[in-house]
């Protein structure tokens, strides 16, 4: 039987819906720089091919879109390149990398571009980060003290001049085997830049390359170490023992009682078993 009163709940007094209803405010949740639980926020992201291709291509996107424009619409935009000696000449500093003679001169530097900038972010990201604008900024300013009088230079192989020698300078200094591999690829591809820093050509500007090589090579020695080391793999046979007279061969074998020569050996003479103690005999 139930003894509760079935009226009883009719004059309970009901919370009465609050307008607008109150909204519970959670702090967000601190996004980790690895997204992944367990990495500090400081810590650097994983790296990507994929990752470090969007911003090379969209830089290179840019720089089609550009010379479409120009195409399109006659935009003669030679005339923000690098005037050596002149003020005016100043703004291509900044503009020069981003203006291309025509289609032929952009064909050529694209897959440079695309290949070491990948490169670049894909295996050093933190020095990635003061080598192009680096590089860029020293490329332009080294055309404008040193260049001929009178020309215009525009393009932006300077830019990868310095990506080149950076990439093959460091992966000498670093001696680890990603860093190997990838200088060895970009001599593999891009090896004729050692040649192209001096005067070959007419008509091309050996120095942007120059003055992209240099502060390339420089930033190779004063940043080698800026990104982490990956650890290098051990194998068994690398580790040694505590004990420093352990033979990796015989092990300490060595140690054990050496039996009397034969010559002196008696009748009641007993040669020790391996491992045995010197009072135990049989």
């Amino acid at each position: 039987m139930n003894d509760r009163n079935p009226d009883s709940y009719l004059f309970t007094e009901r919370p009465r819906p609050t307008w607008p209803p109150a909204t519970a405010i959670v702090p967000p949740r601190r996004r980790l720089a690895a997204d992944s639980p367990g990495v500090p926020p400081s810590a650097p992201r994983p790296r990507s091919l994929l990752r470090a291709f969007i911003p090379v291509f969209i830089f290179v996107l840019l720089l089609w879109w550009l010379q479409l424009f120009s195409s399109l619409f006659d935009v003669n935009l030679w005339t923000l390149g690098i005037r050596p000696g002149e003020w005016i000449g100043l703004a291509g500093i900044l503009a020069a990398p981003l203006i291309h003679a025509d289609w032929e001169h952009l064909i050529a530097n694209t897959p440079p571009l695309l290949i070491l900038g990948t490169l670049l972010l894909y295996s050093y990201p933190r020095a990635a980060r003061w080598v192009v604008p680096l590089i860029w900024l020293g490329s332009g300013l080294g055309v404008w003290l040193f260049g001929q009088p009178g020309s215009v230079h525009a393009g932006a192989s300077g830019l990868g001049h310095g990506l080149m020698f950076f990439l093959f300078i460091v992966g000498i200094l670093r001696r680890e085997p990603r860093a190997m591999a990838i200088a060895m690829a970009v001599f593999f591809l891009y090896g004729g830049m050692l040649m192209t820093i001096f005067p070959r050509e007419i008509g091309v500007s050996w120095e942007a390359h120059m003055f992209g090589a240099i502060p390339g090579a420089v930033l190779a020695l004063l940043l080698f170490r800026m990104d982490e080391f990956a650890p290098r793999k051990r194998y068994s046979w690398e580790f040694e023992p505590d004990d420093d007279d352990y033979d990796p061969v015989i092990g300490d074998q060595w140690k054990r009682q050496r039996p009397p020569p034969p010559e002196h050996l008696e009748d009641t003479d007993e040669l020790p078993l391996a491992g045995d103690d010197e009072e135990e005999r049989w």
